[in-house]
């Protein structure tokens, strides 16, 4: 029984822009990153496009962010590696080298003609609306755009990964950290924006969208396979009818019709001596589905119900 593989980001978006021809230089460089980081960079240019698309921003507009976004980690390249793939929290002192790749990315991008373009999103994508971001504090006035959407996938891509999700199944629990975000802090320096949260509300409400249209592509991947696995029970059930007949039968001409019947439903690798074991895993297989396409609509009504 072949299982598939969802992923659990669509591509649909990004395929729909000519990315690789304007951006084949910048895109080059992922590969000198860490397989994690270039993942996610790929995964945040993903969602990038996808929440500019929402935000209904231009086509060039979108083709920029998007290359950003890809880059937007690309000063990770020069920080230490046992620092950057350590599994446990970080000390204060690692997480100030680590804050410094913001930095290193603006002065790599600054010191190349082609990604200069891209330097100022290197340096703010971890910028907060209230000031309390780093690395220079900016406030909502001073972080572009492009640094806000960024922002958002940045956020939203780092807690899907840590949560490990292999489906769209109690994602709103992520949703629910993004919309703490939005949420203004108490105000205990005069060099925090009043009433403003980290994060744009407006980005996180078209995030919410992405996230709902990624539910509705799994439920319709899932009932695909519940479809094929529906009709291989079929198989399998008129398989135990045909082998309930040839044992009943007194005839031995009347055996050797159903046992000819159930040869040619069987496939490869399934034998009558087997086909009862295959047959549950089916059965299996398809409840666990069914029950995942139930969940995922439960997650959509949870979701719908958010508010930012």
């Amino acid at each position: 029984m072949e299982q598939p593989i969802f992923n659990f980001y669509d591509t649909t978006s990004l395929k729909s822009y000519n990315l690789d021809k304007h951006i084949k230089y910048q895109l080059n460089l992922l590969d000198t990153l860490d397989v994690y980081t270039r993942i996610h960079c790929e995964n945040v240019a993903n969602i990038t496009c996808r929440l500019c698309e929402y935000l209904h921003c231009s086509k060039s507009f979108t083709i920029f962010c998007t290359t950003c976004a890809y880059l937007h980690d690309i000063g990770k390249l020069f920080i230490p590696q046992n620092i950057l793939q350590k599994n446990s929290t970080l000390t204060e002192d690692e997480f100030e080298i680590m804050k410094k790749h913001t930095i290193y990315g603006y002065n790599m991008c600054n010191e190349d003609l082609e990604l200069r373009p891209y330097a100022a999103t290197a340096l703010n994508h971890h910028e907060a609306l209230n000031g309390t971001g780093y690395p220079n504090a900016l406030t909502k006035k001073d972080i572009p755009l492009e640094a806000q959407i960024i922002r958002v996938a940045d956020i939203f891509d780092a807690l899907v990964s840590k949560r490990q999700y292999k489906s769209h199944i109690d994602i709103s629990d992520a949703l629910k950290m993004m919309i703490e975000d939005v949420k203004p802090i108490n105000k205990k320096s005069k060099l925090l924006s009043e009433n403003t949260g980290k994060s744009n509300p407006l980005i996180i409400k078209k995030l919410f969208k992405v996230v709902l249209d990624d539910i509705y592509y799994e439920i319709y991947c899932t009932e695909g396979y519940v479809k094929q696995l529906k009709s291989e029970l079929d198989r399998f059930e008129t398989i135990l009818k045909y082998e309930d007949s040839m044992n009943s039968s007194k005839k031995q001409k009347e055996k050797d019709y159903y046992l000819s019947g159930i040869n040619i439903l069987l496939k490869n690798n399934e034998t009558i001596e087997n086909y009862k074991s295959l047959y549950d895993e089916y059965k299996n297989a398809y409840s666990i589905r069914k029950n995942i396409i139930d969940n995922l609509y439960k997650e959509i009504k949870i979701i719908k119900k958010l508010k930012v």
